[in-house]
């Protein structure tokens, strides 16, 4: 193959994460013309794209998703994230790992396999790649109509998907769970990738951050780095208190469903946040949570679990409810 269409090595990323010895965006483009125009060759010799453009970025991982998780269709609004696809797919190796604990060390692939995604977005990314490396299903809820109508659409779209997800609008925007886990319905798992920051302003401000350190380290100098507009769907990004208000919430709400899920966990971006979640969790008298780190580069993220349910007692769940 040839070195100069693989980008950089992410050793960092879990070891079945696929996406981990780099792109190769000259296979990419094969698979998607669009992103061929993006693609250029840095200071370093290899083939790369414009990370601080928010349309490349959008093509390089509707790429990514056609290629390895065998879409036919993905596409959302310009004006919405673009979440990086191997990011989120490190989250879902991760939280394979701790049903394999529950399993004998072997990780549970198939439709059995119930997750929740909290905030699943219009991108529909979580289940897109749960059930591509693992065959699970999914629920995915949202505050947002739009975003529940462009996921509908995806999982429509795609066969492979038509069956795997379905997405519920959460009508109340103080809840979580409520409304959304119905009686008598089960999950080995809850994902979100939670709102992380506490303000619009302090939203932008890091955006803005973000793509200009991004437009200096490229030497594709053309683009001029924009502030995004944080409304609307963008709300996603922040709420009322940011990440540690949120997942307070979530560990709250997730004791009166305390039977009905396996395993609860977030994504948590600041390391301080957790001082604030671990006294929480002993607090409501989880059983057991565990605190997962994660690393994409340069970006230290977390996961936290965690359960309400006795250790000698989680392999029986997954066979009670069917999902092995």
């Amino acid at each position: 193959m040839d070195k100069a269409a693989i980008g950089s090595v992410k050793a960092q990323l879990h070891s079945r994460n696929r996406h981990r010895l780099g792109y190769d965006f000259l296979q990419l483009a094969q698979t998607l013309p669009e992103l061929a125009p993006f693609i250029y060759e840095n200071q370093y010799g290899n083939l790369s794209v414009d990370f601080s453009n928010p349309i490349a970025v959008k093509m390089l991982n509707k790429a990514l998703l056609l290629h390895f998780y065998k879409l036919i269709y993905w596409d959302i609004p310009d004006s919405y994230l673009c979440p990086p696809v191997p990011g989120r797919a490190d989250y879902i190796h991760y939280l394979a790992d701790l049903l394999a604990d529950e399993n004998h060390g072997l990780i549970p692939q198939s439709k059995p396999i119930r997750v929740l995604d909290i905030g699943v977005g219009a991108n529909a990314i979580y289940p897109i790649v749960g059930h591509g490396e693992y065959g699970w299903s999914f629920v995915g809820s949202d505050i947002n109509p739009a975003a529940i109508k462009i996921a509908t659409l995806i999982a429509q779209s795609n066969p492979k998907l038509k069956d795997a997800l379905q997405c519920r609008l959460q009508p109340d925007n103080n809840a979580i769970f409520n409304n959304i886990i119905k009686a008598k319905e089960y999950f080995a798992l809850t994902l979100c990738n939670p709102p992380f920051y506490a303000s619009a302003q302090e939203a932008q401000a890091s955006n803005y951050k973000k793509v200009t350190n991004l437009a200096k380290s490229t030497s594709s100098a053309s683009y001029r780095p924009t502030i995004r507009n944080f409304s609307g769907q963008d709300n996603e990004l922040w709420c009322q208190g940011g990440e540690s208000e949120f997942i307070s919430k979530m560990i709250i709400e997730s004791k009166d469903y305390q039977s009905q899920c396996l395993w609860f966990s977030s994504l948590v971006a600041k390391k301080e946040t957790l001082t604030i979640l671990t006294k929480l969790l002993n607090k409501v008298g989880v059983a057991d949570f565990k605190i997962i780190n994660m690393a994409q580069g340069q970006k230290i993220s977390r996961m936290i679990a965690w359960t309400f349910i006795d250790k000698s007692e989680r392999h029986q769940y997954l066979r009670n409810h069917s999902m092995i």
